[in-house]
């Protein structure tokens, strides 16, 4: 059966009328919108303890205290939001009227489109939340990019974000997918980006963190999500920022074993080529889902499973790991200049080149999508570092020297391997180079 979307007005509504529910909505930068949603619908007075918005820096810092990184908008800040705000709820609410309230603290910390329009809107919402009188808290957060073109339109969609987090936190608890997929419930296509999800409590000791952050890029929710040496989760500007980025991008399922011997040359060559210190410097291993997507009519958990272990065993190497979506490597660069990188280098072989460049694999309009695509790529602060292949049918390597073009594409193929735009990988051993 499927499920029953209730609207907004009505969810929060019936959170209102459970007499069990009680807590706090603490929110900064999109005022009070989550909070709002809740008095507006009616019977507020059964849910709400308290509201607050600590807009002033100096108050919002004697409240929770200061951030080291001075990023207010942050899930350090968040964090500190939904711990203090719940701690005074168990600390100051005793007595029979609060025996049989399972308690909440709700928070966001959010930034929305500025007046001039040259920033990211983005924010962190997250709930602390007890399912039984005194039990154990549990906990959701999750990062968010605001998508309309107003901030009136965000500051709605930042309302809607929030009755559904605490309805999902209440309701579908039981079915982390339900669960996930509800938080866009009533918002329009486009809206909103969902690119990480954290989950922890007893109720959630059995979810992998890995897995419901594939099932963000299953549902469309998110275009990728990235994993540390550890194998958690982690927002990508977080990672990203300022940093130089190296990606080897590898098909999930691809028969041949991603050539590691390559992409370390092509690592020391960025790193050489770029000037590189070697503590800024952030290795990234893509393993690209679209393929999988592509074959599959409906993601099950079994097939999620597979991605979060390969996840698994590659940051076990020691390298970030991301997992996207992106099939074309401008759509790669697009993502990571969102989080402001240093410099980017994407190692691809070669034979991807070819098929870019190969005017047959285009319709009519080739130029005009090969242009979309060199520019969206090249002025995102990213170059190619092309390893080479062997051409089985003529037993040769083939490198950007001698690489088959379209006659409509050479030239500009050859101005950007003269201004290193693509680069070849150097000094590599021809053992290493594999067949396509």
């Amino acid at each position: 059966m499927p499920r029953e979307i209730l609207e907004n007005k009505r969810k929060a509504l019936k959170i209102n009328l459970d007499e069990a529910i009680y807590g706090t909505f603490a929110e900064i930068g999109a005022g009070q919108e989550v909070a709002r949603n809740f008095f507006t619908a009616g019977a507020a007075s059964g849910t709400i303890a308290k509201t607050m918005s600590a807009y002033d820096m100096v108050f919002s810092n004697s409240i929770y205290g200061s951030e080291e990184s001075g990023r207010y908008v942050s899930e350090s800040r968040l964090d500190k939001m939904i711990r203090h705000e719940f701690g005074l709820l168990s600390e100051r609410l005793h007595g029979p009227q609060y025996e049989n309230k399972t308690f909440f603290a709700f928070a966001d910390t959010v930034t929305t489109l500025n007046f001039n329009k040259t920033n990211d809107p983005h924010g962190w919402l997250g709930i602390r939340f007890q399912l039984t009188p005194g039990g154990e808290p549990h906990e959701i957060v999750f990062h968010v990019r605001l998508l309309d073109s107003d901030s009136n339109l965000q500051q709605n969609v930042l309302g809607v974000l929030g009755v559904n987090l605490v309805y999902a936190a209440y309701f579908y608890n039981d079915d982390l997918q339900t669960m996930i997929e509800s938080l866009v419930d009533n918002l329009s296509v486009g809206s909103v980006e969902i690119d990480l999800i954290s989950i922890n409590g007893p109720k959630f000791k059995n979810a992998n963190d890995r897995l419901v952050n594939l099932y963000l890029i299953a549902k469309g929710f998110s275009g990728a999500a990235i994993f540390d040496p550890n194998g958690e989760a982690r927002q990508s500007k977080d990672v990203l920022y300022k940093k130089d980025v190296m990606i080897l991008r590898t098909k999930f399922g691809q028969k041949s074993t991603p050539n590691f011997d390559l992409f370390n040359r092509a690592v020391e060559q960025f790193k050489r080529s770029q000037k590189v210190d070697d503590k800024n410097i952030v290795v990234l291993i893509e393993i690209l889902m679209t393929n999988f997507l592509d074959d599959t009519a409906e993601i099950g958990s079994d097939e999620l499973e597979k991605f979060a272990k390969r996840a698994e065993e590659l940051c076990a190497t020691g390298n970030h790991v991301i997992v996207s979506d992106f099939a074309r490597n401008h759509k790669l660069a697009q993502y990571l200049s969102r989080c402001n990188p240093k410099s980017v280098g994407i190692s691809t072989n070669i034979a991807n080149l070819r098929n870019i460049f190969n005017s047959e694999n285009y319709n009519d309009n080739y130029t005009d999508e090969l242009l979309a695509y060199i520019s969206d790529l090249f002025s995102k602060k990213a170059k190619l570092y092309a390893y080479p292949y062997l051409d089985k049918t003529n037993n040769q390597i083939i490198t950007t020297k001698n690489m088959p073009v379209s006659k409509e594409a050479k030239h500009l193929f050859e101005f950007l391997v003269q201004n290193g735009y693509i680069t070849d990988i150097d000094d590599y051993d021809t053992k290493d180079v594999k067949t396509v």
